[in-house]
């Protein structure tokens, strides 16, 4: 039996102001065959730096997280996509899991997922709800893709078989702990929009309970607590996430502007 032909290989990449993080980003995805950058509005040189690497870059006004990746899905040259944000970065072994998939005709799935390692603080965070968070990013957009009406916390389905691929994602999500708490309340206002504008409500035990299962679970129960101390900082950051979320949402069941 003929072995299927490899497959061609599109990575996509959504962009803002990123001029000192796309140039590791698209480094770690030289072995795509086409590369397309999405860009809402750089001023800091992101798109120059992104087209000296050799990457289709367009720009598109920004109108939420998952729109933008499923725009930037179908800009793609091929039908196989390869998503990454630009704080992510494609390691050796997973790029070595990835081209054998390729060779073989990505043959046995509609998607891949592979776990993702956050970099915290100057180490890998290796326990608790950080790892190994694996993420669905490589499939074939005929049969999947960024899907639903969530902008946020936004992520892909396939109809038909996932695997999973050996080797990290490594994830360089902040830049400090200010841009982190940062992110986070911005997230956790636009959850808190998603979830009114569909009727949820928030109770009491939401904001008493759900903060504290967050960091038991993470902390305790994945044992986040080998990270050392990052894990814990990663932990309880995580559960004040939660609190906001639900703080944010029960002032909005109640007509006030959060």
């Amino acid at each position: 039996m003929t072995p299927p032909a490899p497959s061609r290989l599109s990575a996509c990449i959504i962009t803002r102001d990123e001029a000192d993080r796309i140039d590791a980003c698209l480094d770690s995805l030289a072995f795509c065959d086409d590369v397309v950058v999405v860009d809402s509005g750089s001023t800091d040189g992101t798109r120059e730096r992104a087209a000296a690497r050799g990457a289709r870059v367009i720009e598109r006004a920004f109108d939420g997280y998952r729109a933008q990746k499923d725009f930037a899905v179908r800009q793609a040259r091929h039908d196989w996509v390869l998503c990454l944000d630009t704080d992510e970065r494609v390691t050796p072994q997973l790029r070595a899991a990835i081209e054998a998939a390729r060779t073989a005709g990505f043959a046995d799935a509609a998607g891949y997922r592979f776990a993702r390692a956050t970099e915290y603080f100057g180490a890998y965070l290796r326990h608790g709800n950080a790892y190994p968070d694996r993420v669905l990013r490589l499939f074939d957009r005929r049969r999947g893709g960024w899907r639903g009406d969530r902008e946020i916390h936004e992520h892909v389905t396939v109809d038909g078989p996932v695997r999973t691929l050996a080797g990290d994602l490594e994830h360089h999500a902040y830049r400090s702990l200010a841009d982190q708490l940062g992110r986070l309340e911005r997230y956790a206002r636009l959850m808190a929009e998603h979830m009114h504008a569909r009727g949820r409500r928030a109770r009491l035990a939401n904001i008493l309970v759900n903060p504290f299962w967050r960091f038991l679970r993470g902390y305790a129960l994945r044992l986040g607590f080998l990270d050392g101390w990052r894990g814990l900082v990663f932990a309880y950051v995580e559960a004040n996430y939660v609190r906001q979320k639900f703080i944010k949402l029960w002032l909005l069941n109640r007509g006030q502007r959060i």
